[in-house]
């Protein structure tokens, strides 16, 4: 089975995968402090609750835009899973999606993985927008290639600076159809 670890600003997911099928899935706060063993310990405990240990994990792959918790997220697939991470956005790893944008190496390894899930589920050309921490939206040609994006502060970042703001700022009104 596949250990599927996303680590994004605010949360780290990860998720037991066998085949197309998500067996059990858990989310932590994102501290660059933990360590492997700490990673180890929690997650030890959360598999053995789905009757799953490290045994039944044989892969792992990793999605990070917090570069400072990789380190520790591969040691604990090396020391715990016995195996090497693919992670995403690496240079050794392809991704089977051309990156016409000035900077390849800019794109975030959550605006790459959203383009493959949505061109890999959904064919032809698509906008992806993923609401996390920030908003990203995402343009994927019909070939599925990444076309580029724009990235802008989360609905709850966003909603937090609205609410310091004077009453009749904060009354928002939607007109259309």
């Amino acid at each position: 089975m596949l250990l599927a670890i996303d680590a994004g600003n605010t949360n780290i997911v990860f998720a037991v995968c066998e085949g197309d099928t998500i067996r059990a899935q858990w989310r932590a706060a994102t501290t660059t402090s933990r360590t492997a063993d700490e990673y180890g310990v929690w997650l030890a405990q959360l598999l053995e609750l789905e009757s799953l240990n490290f045994s039944d994990l044989d892969q792992a792959i990793i999605a990070t835009v917090v570069p400072d918790a990789l380190f520790d997220l591969r040691n604990l697939c090396r020391r715990y899973l016995h195996c090497e991470p693919l992670v995403v956005g690496a240079p050794d790893v392809t991704s089977g999606l051309t990156i016409n944008y000035d900077r390849p190496d800019g794109v975030g390894a959550d605006r790459l993985a959203d383009a493959v899930a949505a061109h890999d589920r959904y064919k032809g050309a698509l906008i992806v927008i993923d609401f996390g921490t920030a908003t990203t939206f995402n343009v994927v040609s019909e070939k599925g290639d990444y076309e580029g994006g724009v990235i802008a502060p989360g609905v709850n970042l966003s909603a937090g600076h609205c609410i310091k703001l004077p009453p009749f700022c904060r009354a928002w009104h939607f007109t259309g159809r």
